[in-house]
């Protein structure tokens, strides 16, 4: 890695927050923050940081819009599916007259009232 570099994200690791995307507000937080005698390693490191901070900007709002594509897709599809009725649910639904004569066709004998139950007993 080059010195640009690693001076840079020293910097950064630190006092990330304070950063922009101004390249001259950069360089006076730069001048407060560290000692650089030299102007254009100086210049550099503002531009660098700048540039990075600038891209992970723009990454970040990429992000975000990919995000909320993402979410109204999903949004969409949910509406968009027809309540599809599956055909167990539909032979499940009958009314108890059908589901007596259902029983009565299968061969079971209909349910004992008590009274019929004495008779058989005496």
């Amino acid at each position: 890695m080059d010195r640009i570099k690693r001076l840079s994200y020293e910097v950064l690791d630190q006092h990330k927050s304070k950063f922009g995307h101004n390249f001259s507000d950069n360089k006076k937080l730069l001048d407060e923050l560290t000692i650089i005698r030299s102007k254009g390693l100086k210049n550099e490191i503002a531009g660098y940081i700048t540039k990075f901070i600038k891209t992970e900007i723009r990454n970040q709002e990429i992000k975000d819009a990919q995000a909320e594509a993402m979410a109204e897709e999903i949004a969409e599809e949910t509406v968009a599916e027809p309540q599809v009725e599956t055909p167990q649910e539909a032979q499940t639904e009958q009314t108890p007259q059908e589901s007596e004569e259902a029983v009565i066709e299968v061969g079971v004998d209909e349910p004992e009232t008590p009274e019929s139950s004495e008779e058989k007993t005496e």
